[in-house]
């Protein structure tokens, strides 16, 4: 089995040093670079990027180019690589900035390693891993309850029932290949129509349609 590659972003030296050796101790994982800022990540990045997907672990508060920053950069310009925001503010509002901005987790730098290792592995197979701090900033953004009523009677998108049935494995974490099992059809079949809900929904990844998934009311996670 392929090692998952993993960048980590962190002014702060003992904790970036500290996260590497913790990564590099998981037999699954490989640190790929670690680097102080987003300026220099983004300098030394292109001899180190590929077409295999990466997972970048990057701190919210750095000088210079911010976490925010530098995962707008990373969409636009390497959208194979997942970023995985580790921070010490734990703000509802920030956090569904920062999902709706694309990044693929917000985790706590306090999170324990169970969870940071669940996280790294989530992102890497469905490219995204939401847990219950994240859902809940989502859902209370969204101000669901009231948001929900009113915008599924303007809602154009029409989903079939089966299409709403893959919409929610997709929301439980479940790869086209798991979806196929549940589902007993064809790998082919269930990435046609995931093709197909990103095309409906304008969404551009998985994570996206979750989203879309929970804002209009097409599916309810536990918090």
């Amino acid at each position: 089995m392929n090692k998952i590659p993993v960048f980590i972003i962190d002014d702060q030296n003992l904790f970036r040093q500290s996260l590497s050796l913790l990564i590099n101790s998981i037999d699954d994982f490989n640190v790929s670079g670690d680097f102080e800022s987003g300026s220099a990540f983004i300098e030394k990045l292109p001899d180190l990027i590929d077409k295999q997907a990466h997972i970048a672990i990057v701190d919210m508060d750095m000088p210079g180019m911010n976490g925010i920053e530098l995962n707008e950069i990373l969409h636009e310009q390497y959208p194979q690589i997942k970023v995985i925001i580790l921070s010490v503010h734990i703000n509802p509002s920030l956090i569904a900035q920062m999902i709706h901005a694309k990044a693929s987790a917000y985790l706590e730098k306090n999170c324990d390693k169970a969870e940071l290792i669940m996280a790294i592995q989530s992102v890497y197979k469905t490219g995204f891993y939401f847990n219950k701090n994240v859902l809940k900033a989502i859902q209370d953004n969204a101000n669901r309850k009231n948001v929900i009523q009113q915008s599924l009677g303007t809602l154009q998108v029409k989903l079939t029932n089966r299409e709403k049935q893959i919409l929610e494995y997709i929301c439980k974490e479940y790869s086209n290949a798991e979806i196929a099992q549940a589902m007993f059809l064809s790998q082919r079949t269930i990435e046609g129509h995931r093709i197909n809900l990103l095309s409906k929904t304008g969404c551009r990844n998985s994570a996206g349609l979750v989203l879309f998934a929970i804002k209009y009311g097409f599916y309810t996670m536990p918090i």
